[in-house]
């Protein structure tokens, strides 16, 4: 963009927020109910035939939901000119809907959008059911077929029919159908400048939200730096200084203030505007299906009724349309809710999807890249969760040099930004990685990644592989707000990978294009969701950026899909993406010991992922296909079993059921941390997603598992209690997860007696002595992390007090400090117990007791005896002596005694008792063995008696 447009947008925004501000302040221009009420009168005149007149300057129509169809009118926005939004800068382009950039053209495409807003700007649907107001009669646009004549030059932009440019219709493609331009009186839902003025006044009022202090109008608030905690304050900001009620959904939907204004002046209009009586009822289909052509020229109606219009005042005739008004189009009647057991996408995010896929086809025709190795790798994403785990992995199993694309506002910023993020992820940033990377900063959603022309041209001569991670992940936010980030932003991948010498793109999609309620399989090659069953703005930006890529093979390109599914936390570091649902899901199972009841989730930790997808990209074989990168599913009863066997007995409630009652925990107990999860759970948009991510099928990679085996690699293994046991200690440790502790209801526990005598220190033990303890584990995750055993009962000796003393913390160490030998590898430690013991006077007593492995035949009595020191809190010990397990006491209590938590079915119990037993004999085989070892290789040492000058040294 010149200077000279980027002068001429700030004027225009300056005087828009002055707008803005002034009514604010009230000190100018009309507030926000008298701007509501205007557009209210504007339309009820609109309905009475005393609105504007023909010809009159008027913005483009609003659909009957609010779209927000980008037209000539406001078609400036950021979105729309395939940059997704500017946070720093926001563009305005001319109102002539001029291309603005590589995908610009035809990137907002809606009704009335004209040939200004791209070759493709024809391009609109309204499903059946979808509801459009009078003169807001659209088509759906089919695919322009390959080899035609797009109307633009993809790396300029540049429209190669001057008519695109002057806002004239654009030509008829063959085989496509181009959108009804609506005229007449009733194609203005609501004067310009109101809107305007509205839409200034929502920006100013979310300036306080984003970093930089300021919105323009036309720029997605999340774009510019907003959070969701932002959207949430901005609503309620609106409400209480502005007295605007909007709801948080539609926000996230399209959270341009500009959009939010045309839907605000969508509601007042449908306020202010009655139905007609007595007009004819109009059929849904007369509004979703184009009017039949005859062979002269004349639109007729589905029932053979010819349809006419007036004239344009610009002169050119328009497409002949109904001649009825906006008062004459009766309210649809709200569906049966068994008529339709899923609930559908906006229309407007359909017609919004229809016109970025026909982006595909201006890419350029294409031949394949040399199937070798690669050695220079552009790669977005790098700072995200899986993208800096795919960075490490390309570099260590390949000889690349990688580039890595950064949103930053130089290379200094760039260069800190991967650091940190790499060290976030407990992922080296050493001098070696440094030589290796270099950080470009820029941005996938501007034209060009946010590259200079320089570097953009330098990169498509000298790369030889492209791999996007880079990717907006937010189940709140609609499709508008993110296409820029997810579609826009996989599409110029694709044009750096078309230009010069060819280049494979490898693109992580994700498994949520199957996230259809209902989908019966989601196969490697499996067709995708329904799009219009997509509901979730990310599902729906997926499936978007996937299928155009799969247009642009079509055109040659070799394009590489892999699709992970949820995304565990690494199972060596723990390092886990606290944003990622699948996380987050997990995260409130441990801490409120809850689960919904669900068929599967598909999920793998990220080294598995990020290594099969490093794989991928350095095997030429394995380029051009679709890949699962799911690993092995987890049942509903996987996940119960597995988390008991951590400890944590969680109880399986009905989805409705668990979403309430995990809301209400939140809400009693916040938890910053899953904040994010309050938020989905609360969004009706967001908890489709869930429900299709819990209740669909096991999604199946058997494409994916014999490349994995064909290249030797780890094999997909189940994300068990095993591999999650990292990631549960990083969750505990911040604050998103319980591990079990010594309050909770014992996993397993029996009884241990022991008998014997103890004395002063120093002289004879005479005293009788016997303790009778509780011995248990809150899980197995406390086993196999500390080696410890809880212990709880009462010590009873004369010497101590006359009344037996209570336990009240006490701790068993297996084999402390691993079983280190002492005394020479004589003696090696076996069990430590530390009591902390209380008497009825107040008292506050300790013991120390060990059990100890010697090279001795006694291997029974040493398994069974306890040495034992006792004292006061803060003093040495003053008695000491020996305790013993009686032998016929120890079978009987401690392994046909064993108990386990109730709440676990017979199988269950079965399996706790045989891990215990297997653990627990293992470490004392361990144990026991030690100093025989040592004894045996003393016995064995036939080295020669040592001379005085070698025992010297």
């Amino acid at each position: 963009m010149s200077e000279v447009e980027v002068n001429e947008d700030a004027a225009a925004h300056a005087g828009q927020r002055a707008v803005g501000e002034a009514i604010e302040r009230g000190d100018g221009g009309p507030g926000v109910e008298a701007l509501l009420a205007r557009i209210g009168q504007a339309a009820a005149s609109l309905a009475t035939g005393t609105g504007t007149e023909p010809g009159a300057d008027t913005p483009a129509p609003l659909t009957g939901h609010g779209a927000d169809a980008e037209t000539g009118g406001s078609a400036g926005s950021a979105a729309a000119s395939g940059e997704g939004a500017d946070a720093g800068a926001p563009a305005v382009l001319p109102r002539a809907g001029a291309a603005a950039g590589p995908f610009g053209a035809g990137a907002g495409a809606g009704a009335g959008a004209g040939a200004g807003a791209g070759p493709h700007a024809g391009g609109s649907t309204v499903p059946p059911g979808g509801d459009v107001g009078a003169g807001e009669f659209r088509t759906r646009v089919d695919a322009v077929p390959y080899g035609t004549d797009p109307g633009g030059d993809i790396r300029t932009g540049t429209p190669r029919d001057a008519g695109a440019a002057s806002g004239l219709p654009a030509p008829a493609v063959p085989g496509a159908t181009t959108a009804l331009d609506p005229v007449g009186p009733a194609a203005s839902a609501a004067p310009d400048a109101d809107t305007d003025a509205l839409a200034a006044v929502i920006a100013a009022a979310a300036g306080p939200f984003v970093p930089g202090g300021h919105l323009s109008p036309d720029t997605d608030f999340f774009d510019a730096g907003g959070t969701s905690v932002g959207a949430v304050e901005l609503v309620a900001a609106l409400e209480d200084e502005l007295g605007m009620e909007i709801d948080l959904d539609e926000v996230f939907a399209d959270a341009r203030p500009r959009s939010i204004a045309r839907r605000r002046s969508a509601a007042a209009g449908a306020t202010a505007t009655a139905p007609v009586l007595g007009a004819p009822s109009i059929p849904a289909a007369a509004w979703t299906t184009a009017p039949a052509t005859d062979t002269n020229g004349a639109t007729r109606a589905p029932d053979g009724s010819e349809l006419s219009a007036p004239a344009s005042a610009s002169g050119v005739n328009p497409v002949p349309l109904p001649a009825l008004t906006r008062g004459t189009r009766p309210a649809p009647a709200p569906a049966p809710a068994t008529d339709t057991p899923y609930a559908t996408a906006r229309p407007e995010d359909l017609e919004q999807i229809l016109a970025d896929l026909s982006l595909a086809d201006r890419l350029p025709w294409t031949g394949s890249p040399e199937p070798l190795p690669p050695r220079r790798i552009l790669l977005t994403g790098a700072t995200g969760f899986l993208g800096s785990h795919l960075l490490l992995d390309l570099l260590r199993h390949s000889d690349a040099h990688v580039y890595c694309l950064v949103r930053a506002a130089d290379e200094e910023a760039a260069t800190a930004r991967l650091g940190e993020a790499l060290k976030s992820h407990r992922l080296p940033w050493s001098s070696e990685v440094r030589r290796r990377v270099t950080v470009l900063p820029g941005d996938i959603r501007r034209p060009h990644l946010g590259l200079s022309d320089g570097v953009w041209n330098d990169l498509a001569h000298e790369l030889d592989s492209i791999v996007g991670v880079a990717a907006a992940v937010d189940f709140l936010r609609g499709y508008q707000s993110l296409r820029g980030s997810n579609v826009i932003g996989a599409l110029t991948l694709a044009e750096l990978a078309a230009t010069g010498p060819p280049k494979p793109l490898h693109h992580i999609s994700s498994i949520a294009v199957f996230n259809e309620v209902g989908i019966s399989s989601m196969g490697e090659d499996d067709p995708l969701a329904h799009v219009d069953r997509l509901v979730a703005g990310y599902d729906q930006t997926k499936w978007a950026a996937e299928v155009a890529l799969r247009r642009a093979r079509d055109h040659g390109l070799i394009v590489t899909a892999m699709r992970p599914g949820g995304i565990g936390g690494h199972t060596r570091t723990g390092a886990h993406n606290p944003q990622d649902l699948s996380s987050g899901l997990i995260s409130a199972f441990g801490r409120f010991r809850t689960v919904p009841a669900f068929h599967r989730l598909n999920a793998a930790p990220v080294d598995w992922v990020s290594r099969v997808a490093a794989a991928v990209v350095c095997e030429p074989d394995a380029w051009g296909f679709d890949y699962n990168l799911t690993g092995v599913p987890n049942t509903l009863d996987d996940v119960v079993r597995d988390m008991a066997f951590a400890g944590m007995h969680v109880r399986v409630q009905d989805w409705d059921e668990w979403r309430t009652d995990a809301l209400a925990r939140l809400e009693a107990e916040p938890v910053p941390e899953l904040a994010f999860l309050t938020r989905v759970l609360q969004s009706p948009t967001a908890l489709k997603l869930c429900e299709a991510t819990l209740k669909g099928p096991a999604a199946t990679d058997d494409r994916t598992a014999a490349l994995v085996e064909a290249l030797g690699l780890r094999p997909a293994a189940r994300y068990d209690a095993r591999a999650q046991l990292r990631t549960f200690e990083r969750l505990a440790e911040d604050g998103l997860a319980r591990l079990p502790h010594k309050d909770d209801q014992p996993y397993l526990w029996f009884s241990e007696t022991t008998e014997g005598t103890v004395g002063p220190v120093g002289t004879d033990a005479g005293i009788p002595c016997s303790m009778e303890l509780t011995l248990s584990i809150a899980g197995m995750h406390q086993l196999v992390k500390e080696r410890r055993v809880d212990a709880g009962g009462e010590l009873v000796c004369a010497a101590v007090h006359p009344a037996p003393l209570r336990v009240e913390r006490g701790d068993v160490w297996i084999r402390p400090e691993e079983g280190i030998p002492q005394r020479h590898g004589m003696r090696g430690q076996l069990l430590r117990y530390r009591l902390t013991l209380s008497d009825t006077d107040g008292g506050r007593w300790w013991l120390e007791g060990h059990k100890y492995a010697r090279a001795r035949r006694d291997v029974w009595r040493q398994t069974r005896a306890l040495s034992v020191e006792i004292g006061r809190e803060g003093e040495p010990a003053s008695l000491a002596g020996e305790l013993v397990v009686p032998a016929d006491s120890y079978v009987r209590d401690q392994i046909d005694g064993i108990k386990v938590d109730p709440r676990l079915t017979g199988r269950e119990k079965r399996a706790a008792k045989l891990t215990w037993l297997a653990w627990f004999g293992a470490e004392m085989g361990r144990g026991l063995l030690g100093p025989f070892t040592r004894a045996a290789a003393d016995l064995l040492d036939l080295r020669p008696a040592r001379t005085p000058s070698e025992r010297h040294r």
